[in-house]
């Protein structure tokens, strides 16, 4: 008796997936931008625009490099909140202690490096682990106990000032040592050589990443953008990367034979690893995704097997974590700490920035560089506005127009993407 053998006939072979040339992919994002999806264009432009009025009206002073340079040690504190609050923002959350949080870690740090004697990097441990105790806290109350985001934080608002108050006294001050790590933080400079390596490995691992996803994508056969774009992508990316470090790397100072002023401010490289990171996070992680879907609709995220509870905690710890990196930056740039730490418009200038730079307020949509973006929009106007020597009023004043027209643009827009569908 004699066995067959079936032989199965051949699969069909998959047709190849039509990609998109670069006129078309152009043409796309247009249409994206008339449905209603801007993303950070009207930021991008609002950035240009304020920046021009201002070299305009102030060219001596505001185009100056040693501006330049202040523009970003102005914008660290803000821009490193905001990029915290994003992540709350994507859930539809809201964050109102993020200040204050800011000020507590700051007040944590300064007393455990001044007054206790801790060696630095053991101060900042001190203040990042009370940043996540207090997001775990907000998170616990938000996600486990049901009490809307905005009166637990508008709890933590208070308290936290209260703390601060508490460790600090009601007139106290601790000074940061001057020729210490924190300080140097914000004071300091890195020497040029070393800037130049900083950016060309920076852009380096940019083009690899970038060259390597795109061919990882295709090989899927998984629509990609055409190669040029990635391309163009990296050589623009390059061209504001190196143009920056150029400037950043031009003598500063007004006596430079007793006092040379040269290199990027050392916060800089500190906040472009921590976006990088967090934009890892939000793009290439399956946390990311599950903030997205969160903010999107919990409900069908939770039908869909997302631990929804977990992800808001960790967005909260998340928020409070960059709170308290930024409330280091903030003792590092005053040299000092005092009960106002954190308070005044340190919460309503990181929210501006987070919304000015295109996060929703609605949630579902949002990245780490709007908040890069939206900080440099708020440090261009309060910079500019104090060289033209108008009050803090006006500046105010000023600053609330904008992310009202931001917030204004942000609804227009969803109500757009949806009577498009693109929503």
């Amino acid at each position: 008796m004699t066995t067959s053998t079936v032989t199965p006939p051949p699969a069909a072979p998959v047709a190849p997936v039509e990609q998109p040339t670069l006129s078309e992919t152009v043409s796309n994002y247009f249409s994206r931008v008339r449905g209603g999806d801007m993303g950070a264009l009207p930021a991008l432009l609002g950035l240009f625009g304020l920046s021009i009025i201002f070299v305009v009206a102030k060219p001596a002073t505001f185009a100056s490099n040693l501006n330049f340079a202040n523009l970003f040690q102005q914008g660290a504190v803000i821009t490193t909140i905001a990029m915290g609050l994003i992540f709350v923002l994507l859930l539809g959350e809201i964050d109102l202690s993020a200040g204050f949080t800011s000020g507590l870690c700051g007040a944590i740090m300064a007393v455990t490096l001044t007054q206790m004697g801790w060696p630095w990097y053991l101060s900042v441990l001190a203040a990042i682990v009370t940043g996540i105790l207090i997001g775990s806290l907000l998170g616990f109350l938000v996600a486990k106990i049901g009490i809307p985001s905005f009166i637990a934080t508008l709890g933590g608002f208070l308290a936290f000032q209260g703390l601060i108050l508490l460790i600090m006294g009601e007139g106290g001050n601790i000074s940061i040592p001057s020729k210490g790590v924190i300080y140097s933080i914000e004071n300091q400079n890195v020497p040029p050589l070393v800037g130049w390596a900083l950016a060309i490995l920076a852009l380096a691992s940019y083009a690899l990443l970038s060259i390597r996803g795109w061919s990882q994508r295709k090989a899927e056969g998984l629509v990609v953008k055409p190669f040029s774009l990635v391309v163009i992508k990296i050589v623009a990316l390059s061209v504001v990367v190196l143009g920056v470090v150029a400037i950043l790397n031009q003598e500063r100072s007004f006596r430079p034979e007793t006092n040379s002023l040269k290199g990027m401010p050392i916060v800089i490289p500190i906040i472009a690893v921590i976006a990088l990171s967090l934009g890892f996070v939000l793009s290439r992680t399956a946390f990311g995704r599950h903030v997205y879907a969160v903010g999107g609709n919990a409900e069908a995220a939770r039908r869909a097997g997302i631990a929804v509870s977990r992800v808001r905690i960790t967005c909260f710890i998340i928020c409070s974590s960059m709170a308290g990196i930024a409330g280091i930056f903030a003792a590092s740039r005053a040299t000092s700490v005092d009960p106002n730490a954190g308070g005044s418009n340190t919460l309503l200038y990181a929210v501006a920035a987070a919304v000015i730079g295109g996060t929703s307020l609605f949630g579902g949509r949002g990245r780490i560089v709007d908040a890069l973006i939206g900080g440099a929009v708020i440090a261009v106007i309060d910079n500019g506005m104090s060289l033209l020597g108008y009050s803090s009023g006006i500046k105010y004043v000023v600053t609330g127009g904008v992310l009202v027209i931001a917030a204004g643009i942000d609804a227009l827009s969803r109500r757009r993407a949806q009577a498009t569908g693109r929503i």
